[in-house]
């Protein structure tokens, strides 16, 4: 009895003993944590990766002509954008450094002084990193250096100031170069992270997302052109030249600038930009824009034209040649509406600027376009764009009152003549074919468009005007109400301007 009882105690001791050394099974984590565990693992692993290719730009500013040192943003049209309170922090900077505009003081040492600082990438793994112009376009020293300390000393290749991208060499292969990702493709929704030193917090990570594409942030004083990607991932002052990546780790901007103080708005160049110019800065030194020569605008915003384009709806008007741009003497037309570049649709004026962006200068496009109804495919051998064009306003001309015995017609306020040799010498024309504009009354449809005094009228809609009487006929049952077309040559310059009849 008494063994049995020890042996019953026993027993029980050992499954006591093994209840209470058993492991509490976890409770297993629901659908939604796992799926947040592995976001937050993806941005971890997106972070360590992208790290690798990214640099940190530092620059020795040349002297200023007093003698200062200056900030690589001082020069740059983007200083001025900048929030005060980050204006103040690199003016604080050069205050520190000894480099500020009042009483500047020289380094005692040769060594250069490195007193700006932005960031950088991998492009390629021979040693071309890429940039911003802003950091470096002052630069008379540029060093790079990796995360883990490794440093070199750079080259600047070139910069673009109108994109804000620059390009860098160093002495190194082998490199990590960044994954290059196809900014068309980019969605707006999507992830975006940016990677950067902001105010010299190095391989700093922000995550947001893209807010918007095509943003327009500066006149074409500043741009030639540019569009932007828009992000709320943070982007600070030291951030410029930084990658901005998608949950793929790849490329889909450089980090540029930010608009207002703590707003969540910041901008990067589209990565498929960046790669034109960077290889162009790598291979000429210099980037060369392709341009047509003329003054667009889309068709559905232009109110006068668009109720008279027949059998299309969307597109890109051509509404004036430049004098001595390389589409006056192509097969293009006034009033030619474009819809496509080499197959790729277009359906605004920023689209064509877009596809013509990324062509070689000299290289001939084939553009789809609609006139008079009709769909046709010409070849235009595109240009470079002119490092300085000036604008010259026009002046109107004072009347002076014809002569009784010339031939004379109006349209809407817009009086024209037979070009003879007293009125070629008076409004200083050549031997143009056409009539001319010799009077202009006040309030009237003609005088609300910038047609001038001496602008010569070579047609009315597509009828070829050689004079009055080809004038007077080329209006002939013509809905004045509806609109008519008028080509111009004004000053070698040709447009064209649609005149309506309002009630």
């Amino acid at each position: 009895m008494i063994k049995k009882i020890a042996v019953t105690i026993l027993s029980a001791g050992l499954l006591g003993g093994v209840v209470a050394n058993s492991p509490v099974q976890a409770a297993e984590p629901s659908e939604a944590l796992k799926l947040a565990q592995q976001l937050n693992q993806a941005f971890v692993e997106v972070a360590e990766s992208v790290s690798k290719s990214v640099v940190i730009v530092r620059v020795a500013n040349k002297p200023q002509a007093d003698g200062a040192f200056g900030n690589p943003l001082r020069n740059s049209p983007f200083f001025d954008q900048l929030p005060e309170e980050y204006r103040k922090f690199f003016e604080r900077q050069q205050e520190e450094r000894g480099d500020g505009d009042e009483q500047p003081r020289r380094p005692r040492s040769r060594e250069p002084v490195f007193n700006g600082q932005g960031s950088g990438l991998v492009y390629r793994e021979d040693g071309i990193i890429l940039t911003n112009s802003h950091v470096v376009e002052n630069a008379d020293k540029v060093q790079i250096v990796f995360k883990g300390g490794r440093e070199y000393d750079g080259e600047v290749l070139g910069v673009d100031r109108q994109s804000d991208i620059a390009v860098v060499k160093i002495a190194a292969t082998g490199l990590n170069a960044a994954k290059m990702g196809d900014s068309s493709k980019t969605k707006v929704g999507e992830f975006a992270i940016a990677v950067g030193s902001p105010y010299e917090l190095d391989y700093s990570v922000t995550v947001g997302h893209v807010s918007a594409k095509g943003r327009r942030v500066f006149t074409d004083q500043f741009m030639f052109d540019q569009d932007f990607i828009q992000t709320d991932a943070s982007i600070n002052p030291g951030n410029s030249g930084g990658p901005l990546v998608n949950i793929y780790g790849e490329v889909i901007g450089i980090n540029t600038l930010i608009r207002g103080v703590n707003t969540g708005i910041g901008f990067a160049v589209p990565v498929n930009l960046a790669k034109r110019v960077a290889d162009m800065l790598v291979e000429d030194g210099k980037v060369t824009r392709a341009w047509l020569g003329v003054s667009i605008t889309t068709l559905r915003e232009d109110a006068d034209y668009r109720d008279l384009a027949v059998g299309v709806e969307d597109g890109v008007v051509v509404r004036q040649f430049v004098p001595g741009g390389p589409a006056e003497s192509s097969d293009l037309e006034l009033a030619d509406v474009i819809t496509a570049v080499d197959g790729n649709s277009v359906k605004s004026a920023e689209e064509l600027k877009r596809e013509l962006r990324l062509k070689k200068a000299g290289v001939s496009v084939t553009l789809g376009l609609m006139r008079n109804g009709e769909a046709r495919e010409i070849e235009v051998e595109t240009g470079a764009f002119p490092e300085d064009i000036t604008t010259v306003s026009r002046l109107r001309r004072p009347e002076r009152k014809p002569e009784a015995a010339e031939a004379k017609a109006k349209l809407l306020g817009m009086s024209v003549r037979d070009i003879t040799p007293d009125l070629a010498k008076r409004f200083e024309v050549g031997d143009d074919e056409g009539v001319i504009v010799t009077e202009i009354e006040n309030d009237s449809a003609a005088a609300e468009k910038t047609i001038s005094l001496g602008d010569i009228v070579t047609r009315i809609n597509s009828t070829q005007v050689d004079s009055v009487k080809s004038f007077k006929a080329a209006l002939e049952g013509v809905d004045l109400k509806k609109g008519v077309i008028v080509h111009l040559n004004s000053k070698g310059s040709q447009r064209f301007e649609v005149l309506k009849q309002y009630e």
